[in-house]
């Protein structure tokens, strides 16, 4: 296109085209019906975050009998993504994510309509087995669709996704708990019962013939002796557990700064502004660096934003602390999930993906009992920088593990080239 004087200027399309395809093109449609799933399943996420609330208000439960409702909920999840992991390279990633995304939506549903302590600690056990047990399906379809050198790109994608579907969830959540708390358990049920009916739609199977896996005690055996991964999954616990002190003991360290749920609200609400805005502008970038390195780097960011944090009293100083471990999680996020998918061997990508979601599992469970303890024992301060010590240590291993996890990546590069 010119202008009255013939000088050349850029079409906007393909300006637009030029920023977007480094970052969105070229990736096939069953990733982008995964995507579209996810999207959908956390802009129903409504009942966790509010389930304290739901059953000490709608239900009566003292603290003690929803404290024991909420530990069990994550004692399944533990056993859930084991599970998920086993079925997703026996039966298929497609049959397992169905199987676990409608099996939730009917779970969601049975501990929304039930009443006494013994029906909803049952209730809550059936949901934490088959709420998260669709994760190592969806992470092992995505190594199977997605070849290795674009798979930190797509995973930065759907983490892009689970976030801005969480960040829609708590508005609406908020807004809908007001008008009876049975909207949430709905909604929340039809958006899972959704993705898994979508997948089952768009996407075939895409386990390849043959790779059925040995059995389940067998391959998880494998895993466990694959050191690299081992190490990987402690690496892990450790970075979760510092992750979700602001998810679950940072309200209770403002509380004694004297802030309140208000002031938490807009310190955390910036956690997801910045993903959504910033994510998608460095996914591509960050893809294409070594991917433990890049974890490391997160590592490090996310624990001086957590050791800042001992320094903070105001809600803009917790906010300030908020963003920079927020950009530290961004940086980590980009690979966190590519370095399993090279780590595992292609017929047991389900289990190496159940064995990195129960680190995601054990590091939500030990947050507030560790949390608390620390926060109890020393204050802000001891909290804080454990917090940083952790995330540390953690960079350390990560570089440590490098060469072993770079040679993996390589290896995968290799064959994946080699089978085109």
């Amino acid at each position: 296109m010119t202008t009255l004087d013939d000088t050349p200027v850029d079409p906007v399309p393909g300006r637009f085209a030029a920023f977007f395809a480094p970052r969105v093109g070229g990736l096939p449609r069953a990733f982008w019906a995964l995507w579209t799933g996810t999207l959908l399943n956390r802009l129903g996420t409504m009942v966790q975050p509010f389930l304290g609330l739901y059953l000490t208000t709608v239900r009566g439960l003292s603290l003690g009998e929803a404290g024991l409702v909420m530990a069990t909920l994550g004692a399944g999840s533990l056993c859930g993504t084991l599970t998920g992991g086993a079925l997703a390279d026996r039966i298929g990633r497609r049959a397992t994510l169905t199987l676990a995304t409608v099996g939730s939506g009917v779970g969601l549903l049975a501990l929304g309509y039930a009443h006494g302590i013994v029906a909803i600690v049952a209730a809550a056990l059936l949901v934490g087995m088959l709420l998260d047990m669709h994760r190592p399906a969806a992470q092992a379809m995505v190594a199977d669709i997605i070849p290795p050198h674009d798979r930190p790109r797509a995973f930065g994608l759907l983490f892009w996704a689970i976030n801005l579907g969480w960040a829609v969830a708590m508005v609406l959540g908020g807004a809908l708990a007001q008008q009876g708390f049975l909207w949430l358990f709905w909604i929340d049920a039809i958006t899972c019962a959704g993705f898994g009916l979508l997948v089952w739609r768009a996407i075939p199977e895409t386990r390849a013939r043959g790779h059925g896996g040995p059995g389940a005690i067998k391959g998880f055996g494998a895993a466990l002796r694959d050191r690299v991964m081992v190490g990987y999954v402690l690496i892990s616990v450790m970075y979760v557990f510092v992750l979700m002190q602001g998810m679950t003991t940072m309200p209770l360290a403002m509380k004694e700064d004297g802030l309140g749920p208000g002031d938490y609200g807009i310190a955390i609400g910036a956690n997801g502004v910045v993903i959504i805005t910033v994510q998608p502008l460095v996914n591509a970038w960050l893809a294409r660096r070594d991917h433990s390195l890049v974890m490391a780097a997160g590592c490090v960011i996310v624990g001086i934003g957590y050791g800042l944090t001992s320094l903070a009293s105001s809600t803009l100083t917790y906010t300030a602390t908020i963003l920079v471990w927020t950009l530290g999680e961004i940086i980590a996020a980009t690979v966190l999930q590519a370095v399993v998918a090279d780590l595992a061997p292609a017929d047991l990508r389900g289990r190496y993906g159940g064995l990195y979601a129960m680190a995601w599992s054990a590091g939500f469970l030990l947050a507030p009992l560790g949390g608390t303890q620390l926060l109890a024992l020393g204050g802000g301060p001891a909290l804080w920088l454990t917090c940083m010590g952790l995330t540390f240590a953690a960079a350390a291993a990560l570089v440590a593990l490098a060469p072993a996890i770079r040679r993996r990546h390589d290896a995968a590069l290799k064959a994946a080239f080699s089978s085109e």
